[in-house]
């Protein structure tokens, strides 16, 4: 008799791979913020907030190694967002405010680049990952059989892996605003309440970029044209009011520190909003020709 786990569909190899990289990418991310924070010569609360901001990616890292063994599609964007942040987020507190960069924590930085670039280059190039990740989320389906959580196809029409990219990135402006926000209010209790109605509108501004993004995507996902102009619209807010925030109350090393994030997620989501639209653009004359076929004979 075959048992469940004989009967087990072995995953390819390559995606065996990516979850082993994927695992060891979770543990250095958590190896060089130890090591920038031992290194740091000033462990104030700026530090703290962000160390731990960017640490909480190697949980990130842990729901994507799920996401790749059920074969999910939004493994592709997450982690396309989730490496290129990573770095970001990691690559600026390697850098002090005066000096050089610490040799360890220049070699665990160059480490955890090439895991983040080998785990993009898998999702985005392995044709045995691409095959993998077809699956869609489960589902609560209520049919004649009764009550289940199953798989199911969404009944919207297929969206790109483009506009799942610009949806995951956008995502991530919340945060990215908040953790510099949070910064700033260590900052203000220092020496600078004058500050505090800037900071509280900060955290205003970055809760609020939440429930806009949520909204902004779920018409996105529904093949919505205004929703991308009203993205691009978010996206030019955000960054309108975030980096002029970071260079006041932070300086010009908080402009590079929390801005430069901000800005790499903002071009991703740009980025994917243009390749989305370029590629439906090129499908249109090919879908008219196949509907007005003309015959060899005229």
């Amino acid at each position: 008799m075959r048992t469940a786990a004989a009967t087990e569909v072995r995953r390819p190899s390559a995606v065996r791979a990516l979850t082993t990289l994927l695992a060891l990418t979770a543990a250095a991310t958590v190896v060089v913020e130890l090591l920038n924070w031992w290194y740091a010569p000033e462990q104030g609360f700026g530090l703290a907030v962000r160390t731990g901001w960017a640490m909480l990616r190697s949980l990130g890292f842990l729901l994507l190694i799920g996401h790749v063994r059920r074969g999910r599609r939004v493994a592709r964007p997450f982690g396309l967002i989730l490496a290129v942040t990573t770095v970001f987020a990691v690559g600026r507190l390697i850098v002090p405010r005066q000096g050089v960069p610490p040799l360890p924590g220049l070699l665990g930085f160059a480490l955890l680049t090439v895991l983040c670039a080998a785990v993009v280059w898998l999702l985005y190039r392995s044709p045995a990952v691409s095959g993998h990740l077809v699956r869609h989320r489960p589902r609560l389906v209520i049919d004649r059989d009764g009550i289940s959580w199953r798989e199911t196809p969404p009944r919207r029409p297929e969206v790109s892996g483009w506009l799942l990219t610009s949806r995951v990135a956008a995502f991530t402006y919340s945060p990215l605003m908040l953790v510099p926000a949070l910064v700033a209010g260590g900052a203000v209790l220092d020496d600078r309440l004058t500050a505090v109605p800037a900071v509280l509108l900060w955290f205003a501004a970055g809760i609020a970029t939440s429930y806009a993004v949520l909204f902004c995507t779920a018409f996105l996902m529904r093949g919505k044209g205004w929703a991308r102009t009203l993205l691009l619209v978010v996206t030019a807010v955000v960054l309108a009011v975030d980096l002029p925030l970071c260079w006041w109350l932070l300086g010009p090393d908080g402009l590079v520190r929390d801005g430069g994030p901000l800005v790499a997620a903002a071009a991703l989501t740009l980025y994917g909003l243009w390749r989305a639209t370029r590629a439906e653009r090129a499908a249109r004359p090919a879908q008219g020709l196949a509907g007005h076929p003309r015959s060899s004979a005229g």
